[in-house]
């Protein structure tokens, strides 16, 4: 009869055992944000990239009338 609750306790402390180490597993996190729709990534992106290729095509401009000043400066001063 010992031998039958020696077995017995057993097998109840490995269940037990088993329980509480699935128990002291981390619990999942939900995702904090939700990944927005491609279609505002795309809405995003139009609205970053006007100015910069706005801005781009004045630096052109800049750059081109900075030359011409440049070459109206060494020319009227005999170079």
């Amino acid at each position: 009869m010992s031998r039958a609750f020696t077995s017995a306790a057993t097998i109840v402390g490995a269940v037990l055992l088993t329980a509480m180490c699935g128990a002291c597993t981390k619990p999942v996190q939900p995702p904090t944000e939700q990944k927005p729709e491609p279609q505002a990534h795309a809405e995003l992106r139009e609205a970053i990239q006007k100015p910069i290729a706005k801005a781009k095509a004045v630096d052109g401009a800049v750059q081109d009338a900075a030359g011409q000043q440049r070459a109206a400066i060494d020319a009227a001063a005999g170079g």
